[in-house]
């Protein structure tokens, strides 16, 4: 019952938050927030590490379409239930510094995108699965186009568009495995393995696009990544954190949970493809974040050539590169959050997030610059922070699969080090001007978020052991499907 529980709980908190929040909806998100926390907390403690599915709950919801609300948990779910429900109430702390209007409306909506992430972490019915899959687009949709910047509309529509055609392809390719499974035809995640496994090269191969175009877009991956920039940037700093933390996480557990065990043969023809569109999207958006001048959108660019190494390791059908792809999605959504929380801090400071006219931050605010430097040392991957060990991981699964493609991904690690602490010499370093002189040091709050996310960064890196043995089991049973 407590995987129901923790969805019902940021469920009736959104509604609670929608209908009655009032004034007091911050207070009360984060409240139903930090008990969804607490809940997944419990739920780790008790959870047995082995390959079985545990906090299991299945109840027929259609029984005449072989339809379940069927949940369960494993080890890559639980993690990825934990960086949701740590994220969550740090984003709505985050935006304690600022005033939205129609605040119940706002806080409400990040509750029910909660809700439906863990949906989507937890669901072992490939209808149920979906239906999440959809939820988790409407509450993003909406806080992107009502408290978006300038040209939202377009550019909420272009993302909003994009999403919904990957998602249509994906349900096309669900109901092709349904009317396949045997017998009784069913959802049931097993069932669809079993289906999509026993399909010849050619079925295996179009089932393979269906579900990849919807996981690919999501991520994203070149060259379907047009939307993401765009939309980083016009997002409210809290609607681009759960974009870039948390949402396109979906893209790559989906990958994980519902495309590689389902068609193996399939997606091991089209590997080498996925991989060198992988790689050519980290080189190509490294470059393109070189020479941003906006610290935003650079972000938005670092995370297209981070995501691009982990989409790599995937295919490379290695439990290397399954370690880090699960392990970089932690750290990579740990350290995108704190990246644009800091762009967010400095732009409520100096009113830009232009590089240009930056500089001379450390000198007004040392303890400020010190964090800084710490998410920027662990974006590039400094052995001793989280991102070092699912790079490490990432690139040995890709050497495996080709040394040459891996040295091409390496260029990861020299670009990001290039254009991140040139970001970071241009606004923190240099001669004070005008728009910095005044600059102050984290308030109460922000200091609370910055600590959480260096002692984060720190304890992954250090001891990357105690959450690579809960995946453990879940992995090698995915590696058992797949080879």
């Amino acid at each position: 019952m407590l995987t129901a529980i923790l969805i019902a709980l940021p469920l009736i908190g959104g509604l609670w938050v929608v209908t009655n929040g009032g004034q007091q909806s911050k207070k009360l998100a984060l409240g139903f927030s930090l008990s969804a926390l607490i809940l997944s907390l419990v739920m780790f403690f008790q959870f047995q590490n082995n390959a079985e599915s545990q906090f299991v709950i299945n109840v027929p919801w259609v029984p005449g379409l072989g339809i379940s609300f069927h949940l369960a948990v494993d080890g890559i779910s639980l993690l990825m239930i934990l960086l949701t429900t740590v994220l969550t109430p740090l984003i709505i702390y985050s935006s304690f510094g600022h005033k939205y209007n129609k605040p119940h409306s706002f806080y409400g909506l990040i509750l029910l995108m909660e809700m439906a992430l863990i949906g989507v972490f937890t669901a072992m019915d490939g209808f149920l699965f979906y239906i999440f899959w959809e939820l988790a687009l409407i509450p993003i949709y909406f806080i992107c186009l009502l408290w978006g910047g300038e040209n939202r509309a377009r550019i909420t529509f272009k993302f909003f568009l994009y999403t919904i055609v990957g998602s249509l392809f994906m349900l096309v390719a669900l109901i092709y495995l349904y009317t396949q499974t045997p017998g009784t035809h069913t959802f049931d995640l097993q069932a669809l393995y079993q289906a999509g496994q026993a399909l010849d090269i050619n079925a295996q191969r179009a089932v393979f696009w269906g579900l990849f175009l919807a996981f690919a877009i999501k991520m994203p991956v070149f060259p379907l990544h047009t939307w993401q920039p765009d939309t980083y940037v016009v997002a409210p700093t809290q609607g681009t954190m759960l974009l870039s933390a948390i949402m396109l996480k979906m893209g790559i557990y989906g990958v994980i949970r519902w495309l590689l065990p389902t068609v193996p043969d399939g997606a091991a023809a089209y590997a080498n493809i996925v991989i060198i569109l992988s790689i050519i999207g980290v080189v190509y958006a490294s470059l393109i974040a070189w020479v941003q001048k906006d610290l935003k959108r650079l972000i938005a660019y670092s995370s297209i050539a981070h995501i691009g190494v982990i989409s790599a390791g995937l295919f490379s059908f290695s439990e290397q590169g399954l370690q880090g792809a699960v392990y970089q999605m932690l750290s990579h959504g740990v350290n995108v959050f704190m990246l644009f929380f800091i762009v967010d801090m400095i732009e409520q400071r100096t009113k830009t997030r232009i590089l240009d006219n930056l500089g001379g931050v450390r000198a007004v605010a040392p303890k400020f610059a010190t964090f800084f430097l710490l998410v920027v040392m662990a974006s590039v991957a400094l052995p001793l922070t989280n991102a070092f060990v699912g790079e490490f991981l990432l690139l040995n699964g890709i050497y495996q699969y080709n040394p040459y493609y891996s040295f091409i991904a390496t260029t990861t690690i020299i670009l990001s080090s290039v254009y991140m602490l040139n970001a970071y010499q241009k606004s923190m370093l240099g001669q004070i001007n005008e728009t910095t002189e005044k600059f102050e040091e984290p308030q109460a709050h922000e200091k609370h978020i910055l600590w959480i996310c260096a002692a984060l960064i720190i304890f992954m890196g250090i001891y990357p052991k105690a959450l690579l043995d809960v995946a453990a089991p879940a992995i090698q049973q995915i590696m058992s499907m797949i080879k």
